[in-house]
């Protein structure tokens, strides 16, 4: 497909200025529809959804048979691509404060470029009111998980006793972390249960001599985020959330992209 600069200029602009038309292509692109259909699904004023549906069929947007209005196959994939960029743009926006002056080195261009699977993401940020917030969301995810993969660049107190609490219960765990930060994981685990794990694989840990620069928590049904400010220290204040199973598979991908990587 060739995309030429007076297209990006013009027919791209036509779409992206109007919220209106790119509500109703969003609605052909699921099925064709009547004007009334597309009224009556997102409760838009009929006189703005006709106007824009004539717009959208003098450029060929759009086909009108029989009152149905049908979205051409050029425009589909065209409209696609477009929702695509829009979605990486939102991502960093929404996330400006998670995104701006943080390391992201350890993501790989892949992924960079499916960014767009953590638009169901919320940042969770701490506050003067609630300076726990991150540590306490993360805290109830472990408590109520049994399998967890995680690069984990440090080490809060609860750790401990929340990983011993995952393989007391059978659970399964698979760690990345600096070989520092692993011996004060264990040193302070109940020596026959981690002895135990490590033997029957429900504990496995591959330990680094350098700290990666990247926060990961994957647990059931959710994945935890966090990165390194452009200064080298790890920014604890905020966290990317999501139960999201695109943003799952997104993160289980840079879980196996690091691993790669550095074991």
């Amino acid at each position: 497909m060739i995309v030429n600069e007076e297209y990006i200029k013009n027919d791209m602009m036509f779409l992206v200025k109007s919220e209106i038309r790119l509500k109703i292509l969003t609605e052909l692109t699921a099925r064709p529809q009547t004007i009334r259909e597309i009224v009556d699904r997102t409760k838009m004023a009929y006189s703005s959804v006709s106007n824009n549906l004539n717009k959208l069929e003098r450029k060929n947007y759009v086909i009108k048979e029989n009152r149905i209005y049908t979205i051409t196959p050029m425009t589909k994939l065209y409209f696609n691509q477009l929702m695509d960029f829009k979605k990486s743009i939102d991502v960093i926006k929404n996330f400006d404060s998670f995104w701006y002056k943080h390391d992201i080195s350890f993501i790989n261009n892949e992924l960079i470029e499916n960014i767009t699977e953590l638009y169901e993401s919320k940042l969770i940020e701490t506050n003067p009111i609630d300076i726990y917030k991150t540590h306490d969301n993360i805290k109830k995810q472990l408590e109520s998980s049994k399998n967890i993969r995680g690069i984990v660049p440090y080490i809060h107190p609860d750790y401990p006793s929340l990983v011993e609490n995952i393989l007391k219960n059978e659970g399964k765990i698979e760690l990345i972390m600096e070989k520092n930060i692993y011996h004060g994981l264990i040193s302070q685990m109940n020596r026959d249960l981690k002895n135990k794990s490590i033997r029957n694989g429900s504990l496995n840990v591959h330990v680094l001599k350098d700290n990666p620069d990247i926060y990961l928590l994957i647990c059931d049904g959710s994945m935890n985020l966090g990165l390194f400010k452009n200064d080298g220290s790890y920014d604890q204040n905020r966290i990317l959330n999501s139960n999201d199973s695109e943003s799952l598979k997104w993160a289980n991908a840079l879980f196996e992209n690091i691993k790669s990587r550095v074991i």
